[in-house]
């Protein structure tokens, strides 16, 4: 793995923790306004507490070395709850502002996945 991707792999990695454990926290505090705003769309509100706590452990599961399957259905997680989140957001007539959080943590998903070093990956032993 190049210098360049090493850097490109650890600055959206770092970005996308940081995104995913703010916001998981804050689900997790269960704040007014965000049970407001997940009521609004649609959701019960103890959907905040199961979306605050994987994704705390989604971070955990990316940061920590080694386990690379566990990995894998962290990356699959994080981007359907982002994508959801754009999805959830455009079809509940939720102001367009409010959907660019969502595509850059898809977008960093994307990146920290996509740049992950060998040993974060589950390698294939037909090769």
């Amino acid at each position: 793995m190049s210098k360049r991707s090493k850097i490109i792999y650890w600055i959206a990695t770092v970005w996308l923790s940081l995104g995913m454990t703010s916001s998981g926290i804050i689900q997790l505090l269960g704040l007014e306004e965000e049970i407001k705003f997940i009521l609004d769309l649609g959701y019960p509100a103890y959907f905040l507490t199961l979306l605050g706590a994987w994704k705390i452990l989604g971070v955990v599961a990316i940061l920590v070395p080694k386990y690379p399957l566990v990995k894998e259905w962290a990356y699959a997680g994080f981007f359907f709850t982002a994508s959801g989140a754009v999805y959830s957001h455009i079809a509940g007539g939720v102001d367009i502002t409010e959907i660019f959080p969502g595509l850059l943590l898809l977008t960093l998903i994307i990146i920290s996945w996509y740049f992950r070093p060998a040993d974060r990956k589950i390698i294939s032993l037909n090769k």
